[in-house]
């Protein structure tokens, strides 16, 4: 080894097979319920242009000012890696003309994305999601599709203590009296308020209450609530998502200090928070973004959206212990005794590969008998065989059961596969 190590960057991090296991059994649940609710899988781009994400989660964001891994490819055009999903999903439904299709449209996604921020337990600067998305609906029961769905994929994994917050934003008309309101509130603070949410008192007052700083956080408490601005349109669907709620016996709570970190949402917004794994509860979160697809040079399209943080989930299910399917090992090693047998062995072994769902494996490394018992017992094979040339003549071989020792005969003619299938299943 050189005496430079290259380590993974801050804020990354290798999923190893030890580890890998889990994702792979929480991505294979994810598209168990996605099915179940018709949601069609999505792939976008790691990298976007950047007026993208200035367009729709907007300007004054955190995510855009702070956050955003943004750089000028060769042809000088700034390109930023992927903070978050709604956007690169919203702009394929514009470039490919998916409005055209039956509505409503309905995505689900899984990916990583961006955000240059501190690393801290249950938040990386690389970070995987899972996110969804109904498009073409503007009437509650889309709201309570995508929160049942979210629902539906947290109890299938039997996670306790989950508390639905939700909230409601208003539309443009609501927000325009709200703002006002809002502004004032902070203007008549203004000395205690941060550096950057003193710039934002002009420009997106609502933004000071998304704000992390601890003396603004404290300010926001006493903010004025968007509830007492709702216009009678925007009352109404939020009334109706509680309706549903409550007829559902899905419990939840108001928060009105819910806002959400990008520009793009309206009406209602939710999150699903646990408190036991600290400041960073918030393991869902999600609402409506009617106007994005509009805004972003396509028809009108009202839409809604969630994204679960795979990290943050990870956290909780740890904590409570929740039980993950285990991967599966080698079924069968075959050994061998000498050179002059390795090419029935490896005939052998690819056969099981290709005629049976078995795990198996043989020597590659050239060990002795001894130290290929000693391999197959580290990697926790189920049966060794072992195979010389006097199996070979007498045409069987024996199989040990590496649990409870016990041995069995099998065939190393045409009755192979169904010995070894006898034994493993």
């Amino acid at each position: 080894m050189g005496s430079s190590i290259i380590k993974a960057q801050r804020g990354t991090k290798d999923i190893l097979p030890s580890e890998s296991f889990k994702w792979s059994f929480l991505e294979n649940l994810i598209e168990k319920i996605s099915l179940r609710f018709n949601f069609k899988k999505i792939r976008t781009p790691i990298f976007e242009s950047t007026s993208l994400f200035d367009r729709s989660v907007g300007n004054q964001t955190d995510v855009v000012q702070k956050e955003m891994y943004t750089f000028f490819d060769k042809a000088k055009r700034s390109i930023s890696l992927r903070p978050e999903g709604t956007a690169s999903v919203a702009r394929s439904v514009i470039e490919h003309s998916l409005f055209k299709n039956a509505l409503p449209l309905k995505f689900f996604y899984v990916g990583t994305f961006y955000r240059y921020e501190k690393p801290q337990s249950g938040r990386f600067r690389e970070f995987y999601q899972f996110g969804a998305e109904i498009f073409g609906s503007s009437l509650p029961e889309a709201d309570i599709e995508l929160i049942l769905f979210a629902k539906s994929f947290f109890d299938e994994l039997k996670i306790r203590n989950l508390l639905l917050k939700i909230n409601s934003m208003g539309c443009s008309f609501c927000r325009e009296s709200y703002n006002s309101a809002v502004y004032k509130y902070f203007n008549s603070k203004k000395s205690k308020i941060c550096s950057v949410c003193l710039a934002r008192l002009k420009k997106n007052p609502l933004r000071i209450l998304d704000c992390k700083d601890e003396e603004c956080r404290n300010l926001s408490e006493n903010a004025p609530s968007i509830l007492n601005f709702l216009c009678k349109s925007c009352c109404c669907h939020f009334e109706s998502v509680k309706f549903y709620l409550d007829v559902l016996k899905i419990k939840y709570k108001i928060d009105s200090k819910i806002v959400r970190g990008l520009d793009y949402y309206n009406r209602t917004v939710f999150e699903f928070v646990n408190d036991e794994i600290g400041n960073q509860s918030a393991v869902c979160g999600g609402g409506r973004y009617d106007d994005l697809v509009e805004k972003l040079g396509g028809p009108f399209l009202p839409a809604i959206g969630f994204a679960i943080g795979i990290e943050r989930l990870f956290l909780i299910m740890e904590k409570q212990k929740v039980e993950f399917k285990n991967f599966k090992t080698c079924d069968i090693y075959i050994a061998n005794t000498s050179n002059e047998v390795k090419s029935t062995v490896v005939d052998l072994s690819f056969i099981l590969k290709n005629k049976t769902k078995l795990i198996c494996e043989y020597d590659i490394l050239g060990r002795n008998l001894k130290s290929q018992i000693k391999y197959a017992d580290k990697i926790k094979a189920k049966f060794v065989l072992v195979i010389g040339s006097k199996e070979i003549t007498q045409g069987f071989a024996i199989a040990k059961d590496m649990n409870n020792k016990k041995t069995f005969n099998v065939s190393l003619k045409d009755a192979f596969l169904q010995d070894v299938l006898k034994i493993v299943k």
